[in-house]
């Protein structure tokens, strides 16, 4: 798939090293739910996909994304930054509404974010 995800080349750079140290084969992007916020970014580099996950392939890189995780990554940019003393990799997603103070747990604007309507994972009581 196109244009799901885009990738600053001081990213890919790290991640090309990264890769080559710790031998995985792709890296996990997806959300699930915590935090102060509501969500959380999953980011971590997986030997195996699973069978329904979505590939983004980006020649030595590829990404694996769950079908839930989708909507609210797509059009995502993920990058690598220097600030200070800290190097550390960052979402740059235009869906994200807020984010506490600590910068790990976000929220989204949910009018952007097309679900599919038919999984449901939880019930308003």
């Amino acid at each position: 798939m196109e244009n799901i995800l885009e990738i600053t080349d001081e990213a890919i750079v790290k991640l090309l090293e990264k890769k080559e140290k710790e031998h995985f084969n792709y890296i996990r992007l997806g959300i699930t739910g915590g935090g102060c916020a509501g969500f959380e970014y999953i980011f971590d580099s997986v030997v195996a996909k699973d069978d329904n996950d979505i590939v983004v392939d980006f020649g030595k890189l590829q990404f694996v994304v769950d079908r839930v995780s989708l909507p609210y990554i797509n059009g995502m940019t993920l990058d690598y930054v220097k600030e200070g003393l800290n190097e550390i990799f960052k979402f740059k997603n235009p869906k994200e509404q807020s984010s506490c103070g600590c910068g790990v747990s976000i929220n989204f604007d949910l009018e952007q974010v097309k679900v599919d309507e038919s999984k449901i994972f939880a019930i308003e009581l």
